[in-house]
């Protein structure tokens, strides 16, 4: 039993798919993208052995890649996107910190305040000697 020959047209085919897909900027298999041959090989799910078998290919996806400066425009939209936002979420970070060290103090103010209405109604009740005066309403006229 030998093994099955391979489909060179089949192979050309996955080849060119893949360096398109990473022209541009949209990769299915290649974890980052970059404009490599390791990664159009990740793309085009070959072996390496087959793919650089297309040296013509390969050498054509390079030169595109080398006009393209080794990043796919997407690619580097995607990346300022991430600096962006990792930016807006640090800020965000902060501001939480802030709000929730607030909080705390504010809880803290509330207890202690409960506590003395609390003391002050005690003592209110418990005095003796104290009389009350009765409430100041005006009457409507």
């Amino acid at each position: 039993m030998g093994r099955r020959p391979r489909d060179h047209d089949a192979d050309r085919a996955a080849i060119r798919a893949a360096a398109e897909r990473l022209l541009a900027g949209a990769p299915l298999r290649s974890p980052s993208g970059k404009l490599t041959a390791s990664e159009l090989i990740a793309e085009s799910g070959l072996r390496r052995d087959v793919v650089y078998g297309h040296t013509d290919l390969v050498q054509d996806f390079q030169a595109r890649a080398m006009a393209q400066d080794s990043t796919p425009t997407a690619m580097q939209e995607l990346v300022e996107a991430n600096r962006a936002l990792k930016t807006d979420m640090a800020e965000l970070k902060t501001e939480l910190a802030q709000e929730r060290s607030r909080a705390k103090v504010m809880r803290r103010i509330i207890a202690e305040l409960s506590l003395e209405l609390e003391q002050a109604k005690t003592e209110l009740g418990s005095a003796t000697g104290v009389s009350r005066l009765p409430d100041r309403r005006r009457e409507r006229v």
